[in-house]
């Protein structure tokens, strides 16, 4: 089994955390979305993974490279790197990797994370992923027969078809037939908003009787934006929490503070003063003095001082000293 995932955006809607990283970088409770997003499908697939292809783009840089190759051979898989350096669209960016497009695969855009128990079907031609939504005509969504199996895709509907909402992960019994599809897609030049979309080559794959079912997730985390991404770390806090993870490192330092569970905190991590959670990840060195914080996201090596925060996000090495609330401020910046 391979996993592939296109990850080449920069993330223009989490800035400014994202002009120093990649978005699917962003620790969420102590690890980067597309960790966390890799061995939650692993651990769906419940396959020895031969490979992992990160499709990226090149400006991403070697030590961004060497990060997703480690967490690639952490499953035992290859590491593979391609790379996106035009944003013309999903369809595209699998094609960037077509040397490793062959055999089963998941292909997986690293934007989401997900929690599932569901036992994939191997005998589909494919299985597209989705989650029961509110409102399904802000989504893609699938069209089950009577025999739930997925015969439409509609993009947004205006009048209801489902709701069950196609969340980016799909499975392919051989991705070598998406991947012929998708070459005709891009060779008869098919374009929406000037893109190649992924959904135009399954389309294709349906029109020929391929068999396509649907595997609902329990759960979908988006990690689009700032309080979207917040949300999500407090969410997979509480999960990894009722899992018994441990997830307050031994080496913290903390003097007159208390810790409200459930709480990611990393090593050499320095509370003086400071009420911690619920639903706080604070990356490693970081020093709080005199804070009370909730709901929020901290980055490594930040220096936080006399500050009440919620809903809050904080790149690395910041310095903030100040009476805000809810704030979004990037890598290196000051305020004091």
């Amino acid at each position: 089994m391979k996993i592939i995932v296109p990850m080449a955006g920069r993330g223009s809607r989490l800035r400014p955390h994202t002009l120093t990283i990649p978005k699917p970088l962003i620790p969420i409770a102590g690890k980067p979305i597309v960790h966390r997003l890799v061995e939650d499908i692993a651990g769906v697939l419940n396959q020895d993974i031969e490979e992992v292809a990160f499709i990226i783009h090149e400006s991403f840089g070697k030590k961004v490279e060497e990060e997703l190759v480690a967490i690639a051979e952490k499953l035992g898989a290859k590491g593979t790197i391609y790379y996106q350096n035009e944003a013309l669209g999903t369809g595209h960016a699998i094609m960037c990797a077509k040397d490793s497009l062959s055999g089963p695969a998941v292909i997986a855009y690293a934007d989401t994370l997900i929690r599932a128990t569901f036992d994939l079907d191997t005998n589909a031609d494919s299985v597209i992923w989705v989650k029961q939504v509110d409102q399904p005509e802000a989504f893609g969504v699938v069209n089950l027969n009577e025999n739930n199996e997925i015969i439409e895709l509609v993009e947004k509907p205006k009048e209801f078809v489902s709701d069950l909402a196609v969340i980016g992960i799909y499975y392919f019994k051989d991705v070598a037939v998406l991947k012929n599809e998708l070459q005709s897609v891009l060779d008869n030049n098919i374009v929406h908003g000037g893109e190649y979309q992924i959904n135009d080559g399954i389309k294709q794959m349906m029109a020929k009787g391929m068999k396509f079912v649907s595997g609902e997730v329990d759960e979908w985390m988006d990690c689009g934006n700032k309080d979207v991404t917040v949300e999500t770390n407090g969410r997979m806090l509480h999960f990894l929490h009722n899992d018994g993870e441990e997830l307050i490192n031994e080496v913290v330092r903390i003097e007159n503070s208390t810790i409200i569970e459930p709480c990611f905190i990393d090593k050499d991590v320095v509370l003086i003063n400071s009420i911690v959670g619920p639903n706080v990840s604070l990356g490693k060195g970081t020093h709080l003095t005199n804070v009370k914080i909730q709901n929020s996201l901290v980055q490594t090596h930040a220096h936080i001082r006399n500050a009440k925060l919620d809903n809050a996000m904080i790149g690395n090495h910041a310095i903030f000293d100040g009476d805000f609330k809810s704030i979004s401020i990037g890598d290196y910046s000051v305020l004091e």
